[in-house]
């Protein structure tokens, strides 16, 4: 199996190398755990290390406040941008269309397709399920999405919000059922975690494990893991089995 690398440190680690080529993952979690920083690491490191072009389409925040956003980090991306290896779009539905699912799902991959791109985030799918106003059509809209993007040989990332539960997989119940892999991170201040959940054709960790958002972007500690009740309840971080006082 060919395998796309994040280019995260630590986390390839934990997926026998890298996604799956043209999988569909979904990156969950709840306000400020990171998504939208590991997306655009993901496209960013593509672009600058593995020339493989990315878009990031986001529905609800301008390309403006994404570029602002990430000027913490050591990361280059106009140069990027200017050799259009990586473009931010925001996505407008056309109001008189957007019920219309597969009409909206074939315009988002037509962003993707008409770049050439190899990797791609959809910023959020959660959003793009709001347009829709039953489950069923939510389910099939987000299956012609990722069908769309597996013809164009294209590994997605697909961020989705949830309230940060640890037994909270996707917003409406039916996003992990469709991705091929779920990516759960999760935010206790002050410490952050990171779970694969599931990724097909992958024999991935089934462990959780602490990762950090620093100036180089974030960085997943592989080797610690820590149990769900340090991760949600605040009550101490356990690495291999030692308790390490680090309380709230």
């Amino acid at each position: 199996m060919i395998r796309v690398k994040s280019g995260v440190q630590g986390l390839d680690e934990l997926i026998e190398g890298g996604f799956p080529e043209s999988s569909s993952v979904l990156v969950s979690g709840g306000a400020g755990c990171g998504k939208s920083i590991f997306c655009l690491e993901y496209l960013y490191n593509g672009a600058k290390l593995y020339n493989e072009p990315g878009v990031y389409i986001t529905l609800e925040e301008g390309p403006h406040n994404l570029w602002w956003n990430m000027q913490r980090f050591k990361w280059d991306f106009l140069p990027l941008e200017r050799a259009n290896k990586l473009k931010i779009f925001k996505f407008e539905p056309d109001l008189a269309t957007r019920d219309n699912v597969e009409e909206q799902a074939k315009r988002i991959a037509e962003k993707a397709k008409d770049m050439g791109a190899k990797r791609l985030v959809i910023d959020s799918i959660t959003a793009l399920s709001f347009w829709v106003d039953d489950i069923s059509k939510i389910r099939y809209a987000m299956y012609l999405l990722v069908e769309e993007l597996r013809k164009l040989n294209c590994t997605t990332l697909l961020t989705c919000e949830t309230i940060g539960d640890k037994m909270e997989l996707s917003r409406f119940g039916v996003e992990e059922f469709l991705a091929d892999g779920i990516v759960l991170l999760h935010f206790r201040p002050p410490h952050r975690f990171i779970f694969i959940r599931k990724m097909r054709g992958t024999s991935h960790s089934k462990a959780i494990h602490p990762f950090d958002i620093t100036n180089d972007g974030l960085i997943v500690n592989p080797r610690e893991e820590v149990s769900w009740d340090a991760a949600t309840l605040g009550y101490g971080i356990y690495m291999k089995g030692q308790q390490s006082e680090n309380r709230d």
